[in-house]
């Protein structure tokens, strides 16, 4: 299969082959899981009616986004491993890599709307009553797939561009090449995309904590009346709390997944690209695409109904 080398669109990297072989065997094992893990948890939502409640709405978007990334990026990923080299052109690579970002961005984005939904419930109940239905929930996942397909989109319309990475065996936006459009998308992406949803994400949950531990206070304040007065109330943020530190672990765990990946690229972003070796931009990229493996263990190990 030949390469449109004189564009620069791929450059041979000089690897031995067992590292290719190293990576496709975890790549293989990653998207195995992802697959099988992810489609277990949707099979749970649809089978069982007491799972499809508004909050629940988000885990099954962040099941179907894991879902997503791993069956269209491990396959490909795998195959070009055993190749040593991307085989599947430059349409297929802008194909793949736009795929990688959808997916990816809805999960990380995907997560910014559980915790605020987790905010609103606990810190402003009486608010949550009218906020929260299956309607309004399903309308926040479209917004959230809206904003994952402009950032992903841009990349194929001019502002930065889809190109081979690492190893030469996946594909994600040029994160390399120094120039303005390449910059301002790499710093603009990890702000908006990562950074940001970061921040407000911490800031949600450090309101949750103190209104949980404000609440624990009053009852012991003020005695017995107050807390047969507030006993259901205190009962239903409980159980929303309960939810909450299930998504915290899922934030945690995908924020660790996605972390190496966003030093490298602002390693490159900053001027240092010609530090990075094919192996330190493989290997953060074989740990992202492998935050779409954990959630079911984490739903099968603290989620009772899941379970």
């Amino acid at each position: 299969f030949k390469m449109d080398v004189d564009h620069g669109f791929y450059r041979p990297v000089d690897v031995p082959a067992h590292a290719h072989y190293i990576v496709a065997f975890f790549v293989l094992v990653i998207g195995t899981v992802g697959v099988a893990g992810n489609a277990l948890v949707m099979y749970a939502f649809f089978c069982n009616k007491k799972l499809r409640t508004p909050p629940n709405l988000f885990i099954m978007n962040l099941a179907v986004s894991d879902f997503l990334m791993a069956i269209t990026q491990s396959p490909i990923f795998f195959v070009n491993c055993l190749y040593k080299g991307w085989i599947f052109g430059e349409t297929g690579c802008k194909i793949y890599a736009f795929c990688g970002a959808l997916f990816g961005i809805t999960s990380m984005i995907n997560l910014l709307a559980i915790s605020l939904d987790r905010y609103i419930v606990i810190t402003k109940p009486l608010q949550a009553i009218q906020w929260t239905s299956k309607k309004r929930t399903c309308f926040i996942i479209a917004l959230v797939w809206l904003y994952s397909l402009a950032w992903s989109l841009a990349p194929l319309l001019g502002w930065s561009s889809y190109i081979p990475e690492g190893l030469m065996t996946s594909c994600t936006w040029d994160y390399v090449t120094s120039t303005p459009a390449n910059k301002s998308y790499t710093l603009m992406l990890c702000c908006f995309v990562f950074f940001i949803p970061l921040g407000i994400i911490s800031y949600c949950y450090l309101c949750m904590f103190l209104a949980i531990r404000h609440a624990s206070r009053d009852v012991e304040k003020f005695g017995y009346q107050v807390r047969k007065s507030t006993l259901i109330q205190q009962q239903s943020i409980k159980t929303e709390w309960k939810l909450a530190k299930i998504a915290f672990v899922v934030i945690i765990v995908f924020v660790l997944s996605w972390s190496p990946y966003a030093c490298v690229t602002l390693i490159a972003w900053a001027g240092y690209a010609n530090v990075l070796s094919p192996y330190s931009k493989a290997v953060p990229a074989v740990i992202a695409k492998a935050s779409a493996i954990y959630n079911p263990f984490i739903y099968a190990i603290i989620h009772s109904k899941y379970r």
